[in-house]
Order: structure tokens, then sequence, then C-alpha cells
């Protein structure tokens, strides 16, 4: 069912942000808090929802520990939403399937990362999407995720085009 066919979402009929997190972010809080802080993914997704209501945007959230099953989420926003914010997290290094899924929706999509990967292992510093996305957001820990999505409110009133 489609968001504006639901009656009573405070999200209906709003343009729609897809935020895809990739593998082990299910275990953000808990898992290296020194690199990822202590905030955990349904605090970021909760927080990002309630803004995107604030800057009339319909949030909706994903996270899997499958390349396979990001690949079929972003498939199935194809032509539904407006703007894709992806943290592909392990998958930013390898995956061609996640670039090309990217390629093929057509959406304007920004890349989030709560680390700085630069000032990480050297095998952190090649991503297989930075080439493609409208933009990079990294460093700044769960907030990546907020200044990504203001950047994405951005983009789809129009204001700001790559």
């Amino acid at each position: 069912m489609a968001r504006e066919d639901r009656p009573g979402d405070p999200g209906a009929n709003l343009p729609s942000v897809l935020v895809v997190h990739g593998p082990n972010l299910n275990l953000l809080g808990e898992r290296e808090p020194e690199v990822y802080g202590r905030t955990t993914l349904k605090d970021i997704d909760e927080h990002l929802i309630a803004l995107g209501l604030e800057l009339g945007l319909a949030v909706e959230t994903f996270q899997s520990n499958s390349e396979g099953a990001i690949v079929d989420r972003i498939q199935a926003a194809r032509g539904k939403i407006h703007a894709l914010i992806i943290n592909p997290a392990a998958y930013t290094h390898t995956s061609v399937a996640i670039r090309d899924v990217i390629l093929a929706i057509g959406a304007p999509c920004i890349e989030v990362h709560l680390s700085n990967v630069y000032k990480r292992e050297p095998m952190r510093h090649h991503s297989t999407i930075a080439d493609i996305v409208v933009g990079r957001i990294m460093g700044f820990g769960a907030e990546s995720y907020t200044l990504a999505l203001r950047a994405a409110a951005r983009i789809t009133s129009g204001a700001t085009r790559a």
C-alpha cells in the first residue's frame, strides 16, 4: 500500500525519502562505541522520521545485513521515492550490486557514514558509490544522518541540484 493510500498516515502525500542502513548497523550503541557512538539505530530512525515530518518529508528506514536484501529494498523503491540516503557500511568498499541499483532507481542519493572513513584503515577509503551520489556526509556520528536528511529536503524541494 502506498503512503498516500494509508488513512491517517502523517507522511501521506509528502515527498518520500528512503534511509538504508547496511550491515552491523543494527548493533549501533553496542559495537565499537568509541568509533560509532552510543546512539542506537532505533534512536536514529525515530529521530529521522520525526525530523522528516518537520521538514515536510515522509521518511522510511530499512536495515539489513544482507547485500541482496538491500538491493531488493532499493529496487522496490524505484519510482516511489524522491531521495535515497544510504549508509552501505562494509558494503561501501565492495558492492557493485548496490552501486548498480542506485544508478537504476534514478533518485538522488546521499552517502552517509558515522565515522570519518579517511581517519580509519586504508581499506575503508574506497567507496564504490562516491562518484554517483549527490554528496557524502561522514564523521559526525549520528548527526551525519540528520545532515543528510536536511540535504535531502533541499534536494527534493529543488533548492539544490547536483
